[in-house]
């Protein structure tokens, strides 16, 4: 393993003026500016199902009661109370209590790619791989990138793939590129996946029954959206490759210097020399040959791998596990890859930790993002938000309804991330106001799949995307640099997509 001195994450660098604040800054930021507007934006709420879906047409506003601000000051009934200032920093505690299950999941994901790690069965493997690919990147990134978009497509996997991205940062490391590229290769994926939902449980089988429309019918148009997205996702992250940065100052592997370059050497660069494995004399196939055999231990430490990932999705699907059953998963699976990889109880211990430490930044930012619903749900203003966005799209054209639907599902993507929690909320309002414009219930759905699946590769408030790039190490400023252009193609694909959808009459 190598030795380095850690750098914090968007740390600044001298001579590099107006980076991205820290991604903690940035979600500090974000909840001042959620305090803020719930003084500004009126209170109001919808009345809702004993299964919490809204009730079309019954928003009505709430008075705000100002004064209950003061101590001791007793709060107006049925009024709504603006968050206070103590609220920056308090409903942070409450955020990460209410996601506490994901957090813990992100953790000891993070412990059992430590034990893996131990094993080397993972560096080993992907050698292997490599060595019967050719290293070829045109081979692997493909086939890497479509199965993991068909299990977020067909299966609704999104949470369960923060554990492949410190698979996909060793492939990108023997590869030769940097970590933006391997988090690319899962992130990408998984949302070009959630945003064409196939037969997506998690997004259909709410959304489709509230607007009268059966479950996973209208597959046929979505499997073509998929088909069609997913290889220019895929073109897209290929042509995006980078070279690792140089690696500057000496690292040292198992006591072999490496050369040093001229310059700082950035934490990108350090993130990527701790994970991959130490380099030994040694270059060519020959080389890589050797390094990629697999001992019956590390063969062993893969099944248990691949097996546990079998596991997780019919555990999901058929036993519907949520986050506190997966994350018990987690841990079971780390104490049989380390009895099954020979590691001792002490080693295997020590790098379970090591492992959860390395999440640590991801499950603050997921409990981060939940302050910052908290803080709007308790200002009562997110269904405030949802009557101001649907009234702007009554009385239009079809197609124009149709798009402006997506337009509004996006925006309300930065204030409510969860698909579940968003199909709730805006379909049983925007099914009949599609109606009454002559837009069918299955565009509707379509139009919220869309919305939904493109924000979430951008909106800062979504704590799994913030996740994914703290696993990978990759900046938020890096991220939307990189897949602003690919976002916006999509975009326009989408729109086109809808437009066809409602002359074809979907």
């Amino acid at each position: 393993m190598a030795t380095v001195s850690a750098t914090p994450l968007d740390s600044s660098t001298p001579g590099q003026p107006g980076r991205m604040p820290h991604a903690v800054v940035m979600m500090l930021l974000i909840i001042i500016a959620a305090v803020a507007l719930t003084y500004i934006i009126p209170s109001g709420e919808y009345q809702r199902t004993p299964k919490g879906v809204v009730v079309a047409g019954s928003y009505h506003t709430v008075p705000k009661d100002f004064a209950a601000l003061a101590p001791k000051t007793v709060k107006v009934a049925g009024a709504a109370v603006p968050a206070s200032p103590v609220a920056i920093v308090g409903s942070i505690p409450t955020g990460m209590t209410r996601s506490a299950t994901l957090i813990f999941m992100i953790l000891f994901i993070g412990g059992m790619f430590g034990v893996l790690q131990e094993t080397g069965a993972l560096d080993t493997g992907v050698d292997r791989l490599l060595a019967v690919t050719g290293g070829n990147a045109v081979i692997v990134v493909p086939v890497f990138m479509i199965l993991l978009a068909a299990g977020s497509t067909f299966l609704g996997l999104i949470s369960e793939y923060l554990v492949i991205i410190p698979l996909a940062l060793v492939l990108s490391d023997r590869l030769g590129y940097d970590a933006l590229f391997g988090t690319a290769m899962v992130t990408v994926a998984a949302k070009i996946g959630y945003l064409t939902s196939v037969t997506n449980p998690l997004a259909l089988a709410i959304a489709q029954p509230i607007v009268g429309v059966p479950v996973f019918s209208g597959a046929l148009f979505r499997a073509v959206t998929f088909a069609i997205f997913l290889p220019i996702g895929i073109w897209y992250v290929l042509r995006s490759r980078r070279d690792k940065a140089p690696e500057i100052g000496t690292l040292v592997y198992e006591g072999i210097p490496r050369a040093r370059s001229i310059g700082p050497m950035s934490a990108e660069s350090r993130h990527v020399a701790m994970l991959a494995p130490p380099r030994r004399p040694g270059s060519g196939a020959v080389a890589r040959q050797r390094r990629s055999r697999l001992s019956a231990r590390q063969i062993g430490v893969l099944f248990v791998l691949f097996a546990s990932i079998v596991v997780m999705v019919l555990g999901v699907q058929q036993l519907k596990w949520s986050n506190p059953e997966l994350a018990a998963m987690y841990i079971v699976v780390a104490i049989v890859i380390a009895l099954v990889g020979g590691v001792g109880s002490r080693e295997a211990s020590q790098a379970f930790v090591r492992g959860m430490q390395g999440m640590m930044l991801a499950g603050l930012l997921v409990g981060l993002a939940s302050a910052v619903e908290v803080i709007l749900k308790d200002g009562m203003i997110l269904d405030s938000i949802v009557a101001f966005l649907t009234r702007s799209i009554e009385g239009k054209p079809p197609v124009i309804v149709a798009n402006l639907m997506m337009m509004m599902q996006m925006v309300i993507d930065v204030f409510i991330p969860s698909t579940s929690g968003k199909a709730a909320v805006t379909m049983p309002i925007l099914g009949p106001i599609g109606q009454l414009a002559g837009v069918s219930g299955q565009v509707t759905v379509q139009a919220f799949l869309f919305g939904n699946g493109l924000m979430n590769t951008l909106t800062p408030t979504s704590g799994m995307l913030l996740a994914y790039l703290a696993t990978g190490k990759v900046s938020f400023g890096r991220w939307i640099r990189f897949i602003l252009p690919l976002a916006t193609g999509l975009l326009v694909l989408c729109s086109v997509a809808l437009t066809i959808a409602v002359f074809t009459g979907l």
